[in-house]
């Protein structure tokens, strides 16, 4: 990434920032009420006294450990079951149906089932970040693996490779890009609801620390929490991509385009240099050649 773009959004960010404590500072109270939201400067002072405290980092590494947990968990299952839903037809009719029918439920209406299902608070938060990033995995996995093409397979199958070869030379590697998409979509439902999960049934976390400010008015340290919600979403799903640039780094990628708008003298040079060639005119008959020879 050049220079100019991560100075645009640095820009963008700081205009943001901006403009948010302009309307705090003056109590702007038009359609929408600025009066009773902190400043930037008060979230900042809070965020200042809250990193300094040990339940600060002891909040964030809960709910660190409760995504990982759970997204590792969703990670491998997802990618294992919707491997077998599209490529077995025993998977399909077996766990399809059931699949479908639990899908459209939100994570976090499972609160209750995690509550009476499992013993401890800590292990029904855990479910609720893994069924959140479950089913993202488990749909891209499929769509991605039913999604190849058959000719790879019948190659290695041709040459004498099994099932497992196929498995891990063919399906897999070919199906990575859209097992990664789906892996960057979980890590983000994740947050959402491992923070909801925390606030309804938790007693540690950053979701549940944020609730609490609520309860007691300090709009600041909800502030906080917030924004320790979002610098946390945004390292994970970023960690994720990168990981997943690393793993497809065999794959070819789209030539970058140049900086700039390119003149259009030089556009049309690159038309005229990739138009076809004028043919040549077509030999005459040689019956008239040979007239021409005679007279």
């Amino acid at each position: 990434m050049t220079a100019g773009r991560w100075l645009l959004r640095v820009v963008s960010l700081g205009a943001a920032l901006g403009l948010w404590q302009l309307l705090t500072s003056l109590d702007v109270n038009l359609w929408l009420r600025f009066e009773q939201f902190p400043t930037v400067d008060e979230v900042a002072s809070a965020f200042a006294d809250r990193v300094g405290t040990a339940p600060y980092w002891q909040d964030l590494g809960h709910s660190v450990r409760r995504i990982v947990v759970g997204f590792l968990l969703a990670a491998v299952l997802g990618v294992a079951v919707g491997t077998a839903v599209a490529r077995s037809r025993w998977a399909a009719d077996l766990l399809g149906p059931l699949l479908e029918v639990v899908r459209p439920v939100p994570a976090i209406a499972l609160v209750p089932v995690a509550i009476l299902l499992l013993p401890t608070n800590e292990q029904g938060i855990v479910f609720i970040t893994f069924t959140a990033a479950f089913f993202p995995v488990l749909v891209s996995t499929r769509h991605a693996v039913r999604a190849l093409s058959p000719v790879w397979e019948e190659a290695v199958l041709t040459m004498g490779g099994g099932r497992l070869r196929v498995l891990f030379s063919v399906v897999l590697p070919g199906a990575l890009p859209g097992i990664f998409g789906g892996l960057s979509v979980g890590i983000g439902v994740s947050w959402i609801c491992v923070i909801s999960a925390e606030m309804i049934s938790g007693e540690y976390g950053v979701g549940y620390r944020t609730w609490q400010e609520y309860t007691v008015v300090d709009y600041p340290g909800v502030f906080v929490g917030m924004a320790t919600i979002g610098a946390l979403g945004w390292l994970t799903s970023t960690a994720v991509e990168l990981l997943g640039r690393r793993v497809t780094s065999w794959l070819p990628r789209p030539a970058a385009r140049p900086a700039g708008r390119v003149p259009r003298a030089v556009l049309r040079r690159r038309a005229a240099s990739r138009a076809p060639l004028v043919p040549a005119p077509a030999s005459a008959p040689a019956s008239a050649l040979e007239k021409e020879s005679v007279s």
